[in-house]
């Protein structure tokens, strides 16, 4: 498993400069960009730069900085998650780029030391127009620190990746084929995280999209159960909504 340090700003985004912020509070994709015309989220059209708005130290209004992505990247993305990753309660911004010769990577932006930087990142697929798709964040497992979870190209590989934030390291831990949770041309992922009483449980599909899965992290790794018949979208929305 691969580990990349936590708090190593990763070089490919250009910073926001000083950002005397208290927390982040929303963030954005901006300036729509056709450099790489992948359209596997149904059009080329993809993203340049990410707004993120903070809300000012002194509680007095809030401040939106300019992320830049890197020249020879874009975000590929839905819309950027605002995901508590490091634990403090207050979230970070989780997002999905793409290199134009190496594809996709998730990243997590966060404030450190006054500055909205890289705090983690997975290596990029290595293939251009190669993508992932993220599923959510949360303590997956119980051991007091965050994991994020994403599909690694659902369409191809169809394989759930699981990676755990601590202060120190961002290291993959955990994976399981046989899943996806995006169909090529669909402007949206399905699926995600929910928490019915009994801790958190990814909601997914099959690799055949026949079959809505619960997959959770255990001890052991992953394991998956069958729920029911994948019946489009609402169905796998009923399913993160805790049915009786």
């Amino acid at each position: 498993m691969r580990g990349i340090p936590a708090l190593v700003l990763a070089g490919w985004l250009g910073l926001a400069g000083q950002a005397d912020a208290q927390d982040i509070v929303a963030a954005d994709y901006a300036e729509p960009t056709l450099a790489y015309p992948h359209g596997v989220l149904g059009d080329e059209e993809e993203w340049a730069a990410l707004m993120v708005t903070v809300r000012e130290a002194s509680g007095e209004g809030t401040r939106t900085y300019r992320i830049p992505a890197r020249a020879d990247m874009v975000f590929e993305d839905t819309a950027p998650r605002l995901w508590d990753i490091t634990g403090d309660g207050l979230p970070e911004v989780v997002a999905v780029a793409a290199h134009q010769r190496y594809g996709a990577q998730l990243v997590v932006l966060g404030l450190v030391g006054g500055t909205i930087g890289t705090i983690a990142s997975t290596p990029m697929i290595g293939t251009r127009f190669r993508w992932l798709a993220p599923v959510g964040a949360a303590d997956l497992d119980g051991d007091g620190h965050i994991e994020i979870a994403y599909v690694d190209r659902p369409h191809l590989a169809k394989t759930l990746r699981v990676w755990r934030f601590t202060p120190e390291s961002f290291t993959e831990i955990a994976t399981l084929t046989g899943l996806t949770n995006h169909r090529i041309g669909e402007d949206f992922i399905t699926g995600g995280l929910r928490n019915c009483g009994q801790g958190p449980e990814m909601i997914l599909a099959d690799a055949r999209w026949s079959r809505i899965l619960a997959v959770r992290l255990g001890a052991d790794g992953l394991a998956a159960t069958p729920i029911e018949a994948f019946r489009g979208r609402a169905s796998v929305d009923a399913q993160l909504g805790c049915p009786d």
